[in-house]
């Protein structure tokens, strides 16, 4: 299936590590130009264009912007990649982190979202993706910040979708469930260690499957699987898909 996308220019925020390293190698595999972004200058890829700036503050996401605006390059596809979770409770969990997680998951997205949408619009087309947690649909009693604002980041994406209508701009939310990162990897490795469990990663999914994310796949999603639904998302094929927060968890949440 061809997606069209050799004549776009996406910007994959958080980019420099992990899941949104993946999804940047996809894009630019399937022949966009890419702008990657580190939130440090020491971690910016000295592969094409790179950017760098915290995007949990105002003066980060400005500095961004600027960087972009000096390429000369139309920013077509933004993916709100960026974004972390921590581990906190209820009891631990005071006024400065849920501002945090806010700051972190919510308005990082949404300051990118308003310094380049209006191009998109002006020309025509553009693609947004917000990258969230099947948390938002079925959240856990831990990490209640993250949750709280990984589900405002979903209705972000709606609102933005109707902010935009009839503009040919398209707006999705790709919710994950576990993801096989280097840190879960090696987490849960461990963890079969200590248990005198094997270490085998087939093994370890299946005790990952059994304890803590149950799902009819009986596995966890690689990062490809992730990084090719976005490329979808965001080709001309997905033009009708709108203002959606599309799960991949393997069946995890059991709703239709």
């Amino acid at each position: 299936m061809q997606l069209h996308l050799k004549d776009k220019t996406a910007l994959v925020t958080g980019s420099h590590r992990g899941t949104g390293s993946v999804i940047a190698a996809t894009l630019e595999k399937e022949g966009c130009q890419l702008i990657s972004h580190a939130i440090n200058e020491v971690d910016r890829s000295e592969h094409g264009y790179s950017v760098w700036g915290d995007l949990a503050t105002v003066a980060g996401c400005e500095q961004v912007l600027e960087q972009i605006a000096a390429t000369d390059l139309n920013v077509d596809i933004l993916v709100n990649n960026y974004g972390t979770a921590d581990r906190h409770n209820w009891q631990d969990t005071d006024t400065d982190k849920w501002l945090q997680m806010y700051e972190l998951n919510v308005l990082s997205a949404a300051r990118m979202a308003q310094g380049l949408t209006p191009g998109m619009r002006e020309r025509g087309w553009g693609r947004v993706i917000n990258l969230g947690t099947i948390g938002s649909h079925q959240p856990n009693s831990i990490m209640p910040a993250y949750y709280a604002a990984k589900g405002a980041l979903a209705t972000l994406g709606v609102s933005l979708a109707l902010e935009l209508a009839n503009t040919g701009i398209t707006v999705n939310t790709v919710s994950p469930g576990y993801v096989r990162t280097d840190e879960v990897e090696a987490g849960y490795t461990a963890r079969a260690r200590k248990r005198g469990l094997s270490e085998d990663w087939d093994e370890v999914q299946k005790m990952i499957v059994e304890t803590d994310f149950p799902n009819p796949c009986g596995r966890i999603a690689e990062r490809e699987e992730v990084a090719d639904l976005v490329a979808f998302l965001v080709s001309t094929r997905a033009g009708f898909i709108n203002g959606q927060n599309i799960r991949i968890d393997g069946g995890a949440v059991r709703y239709v």
